[in-house]
């Protein structure tokens, strides 16, 4: 997983618990998720500079304005790690503005985030999904930024590549492997929802351990419609 967010701090641990109770002779490590990693920053640098280069266009950085596109999520805490993912490129790579969006759950979605950019005065808008692999999620992505492009025809739309199995993502993998003969990998959870009365998400702190999807292991009742549950269950799981 790329950010710790439901899945990955209560519906995996939920599985693992389980099983483990049940093989009590068995030993599980759970490696963290890999999170903001310079490896990572520096392929998605690569990733738009690769879509850059196959413009014909000469347009300034600062005349460009990135958005990075993240799954979404009802954690806030993973959300906002797209948000400083965004403003590190802005800052590293010298954009003229940088805007968030995901495309589920959380707000903005990608079409109204590049409705509102489109409106902002700059002459490219570059579309970098920050996610791992490739399927519905990423063709919709372009899609809606091709819809977007074709309202707004003064503007360069670029969609830059996802992240895939660049090298340095391959070294990260491993180094979350490597960190369970170094010692501990443990997760940064000082803004976990689950830990810490977040605004907005007060209930949610102290909250009992257990799986939202039906299929999962162990898991508690499957209660459609509230916040954990907004997402597309016929897409994410490919």
């Amino acid at each position: 997983m790329l950010f710790a967010a439901g899945h990955v701090k209560n519906d995996i641990p939920s599985v693992l618990n389980t099983y483990q109770a049940q093989h009590p002779g068995l030993r599980i490590d759970y490696g963290r998720d890999l999170d903001i990693d310079l490896n990572l920053l520096r392929v998605a640098g690569q990733r738009i500079e690769e879509a850059e280069a196959v413009s014909s266009r000469r347009v300034k950085r600062a005349e460009t304005l990135l958005v990075v596109v993240g799954r979404g999520t009802s954690d806030p805490d993973a959300n906002s790690n797209i948000a400083k993912v965004a403003r590190m490129l802005w800052e590293g790579m010298g954009f003229g503005w940088a805007e968030a969006a995901f495309s589920g759950v959380a707000d903005p979605r990608v079409d109204a985030a590049l409705e509102r950019a489109a409106r902002l005065g700059f002459r490219r808008i570059v579309v970098f999904p920050y996610f791992l692999f490739t399927g519905v999620l990423v063709k919709r992505i372009y899609a809606q930024t091709d819809d977007v492009a074709a309202r707004f025809p003064a503007i360069e739309f670029v969609k830059a590549g996802y992240l895939r199995d660049h090298a340095r993502v391959i070294d990260t993998f491993v180094e979350r492997v490597d960190e369970f003969a170094a010692g501990e990998p443990k997760m940064n959870c000082q803004l976990c929802k689950y830990r810490t009365q977040i605004i907005g998400y007060e209930d949610s702190a102290g909250a009992p351990q257990q799986g939202h999807h039906h299929h999962v292991r162990g898991g508690g009742d499957h209660h459609h419609g509230d916040r954990e549950h907004q997402h597309d269950h016929h897409e994410d799981h490919h």
